[in-house]
C-alpha cells in the first residue's frame, strides 16, 4: 500500500478525472494515480467499481469513491478542504449549477464529441473520425467560451469573487479542448485571462503535465503566456 492516503484510477484527458486531481492538488491531499485504460475492462478494476468507469478514489481504508461528484463531496468533508465552495446557500447553489453546466452540457456538447473523434477511437481501433461529430463539437465550444467571456465580464471568477469549484471544473474541460489546440483563444479574450489565472495555480500543473502517448499536445499547451 503507498503512503498516500489515496489512490486515484483515472485516464488520460478525461474532464472528470481532471477536476479530481485539481481539488485534491488545490486542497494539499497527497494521492498516487492509476492510469486505468477502462477500453480494455480489466477484471480487477471491476472489481472495484463495476461500472468501469473513472475516476475512481480508493482511501487507505479501502473505501471506495466512485465518480466525480461522489468524489468531490467526499475531498469537501476532509480535513484538508479549502474553501471552493462558498458558505451561503445561494453562492453555494450558483457553484453547484456551474459545475453541472460544465460537467453535463459541456461534456455531451462538446468534449465528449472531440475526445471520441480525436484520441480515443485511436485506442478503440478506429481511426476514421467523423466529421459532422467534430463540426459540432467545435461550434459547441464556439458557445461555451462565449459563456465564460459572458460570466468574467461581471464577475472575477466564474461562480463570484472567489476561486471555486465550479472554476476546476471549467477549466478541467478546457484543458482538454486546449490540449488539442481547439480553443480559439484570439475570439474569447475574457475566457483567455481567466483561463490563465486558473493554469497559473500550482494546483492545475498536475493536469498540464499530464500527456497522452502518441497524442502530444499542442506546443502552447502548457506555457503561461499563450
Amino acid at each position: 500500500m503507498s503512503e498516500s492516503p489515496f489512490t486515484l484510477y483515472y485516464h488520460w484527458l478525461s474532464p472528470a478525472c481532471r477536476f479530481v486531481m485539481a481539488v485534491m492538488s488545490e486542497y494539499g491531499i497527497p494521492y498516487q494515480k492509476v492510469l486505468e485504460k477502462t477500453w480494455e475492462r480489466r477484471k480487477k478494476f471491476y472489481q472495484i467499481n463495476p461500472a468501469g468507469t473513472v475516476p475512481v478514489l480508493v482511501s487507505a481504508k479501502g473505501d471506495v469513491f466512485v465518480e466525480w461528484y461522489a468524489i468531490i463531496e467526499a475531498l469537501h468533508d476532509t480535513p484538508q478542504a479549502g474553501s471552493l465552495l462558498p458558505l451561503s446557500v445561494r453562492d453555494k447553489a450558483e457553484v453547484r449549477r456551474l459545475i453541472f453546466w460544465f460537467m453535463t452540457s459541456c461534456d455531451r456538447d462538446v468534449t465528449d464529441y472531440l475526445l471520441q473523434e480525436k484520441v480515443f477511437k485511436r485506442f478503440l481501433r478506429d481511426n476514421t473520425p467523423n466529421a459532422s461529430a467534430l463540426r459540432a463539437g467545435l461550434t459547441n465550444l464556439r458557445t461555451h467560451l462565449g459563456y465564460i467571456d459572458f460570466l468574467m465580464e461581471r464577475r472575477h471568477w466564474l461562480a463570484g469573487d472567489q476561486l471555486s469549484l465550479a472554476d476546476f471544473a471549467a477549466g478541467a474541460h478546457v484543458s482538454c479542448m486546449d490540449y488539442l489546440g481547439h480553443v480559439p483563444w484570439q475570439d474569447f479574450n475574457d475566457a483567455k485571462d481567466w483561463y490563465t489565472r486558473l493554469k497559473s495555480r500550482p494546483s492545475f500543473r498536475c493536469i498540464l503535465e499530464d500527456t497522452v502517448p502518441s497524442v502530444p499536445p499542442v506546443s502552447s499547451y502548457a506555457a503561461l503566456d499563450f
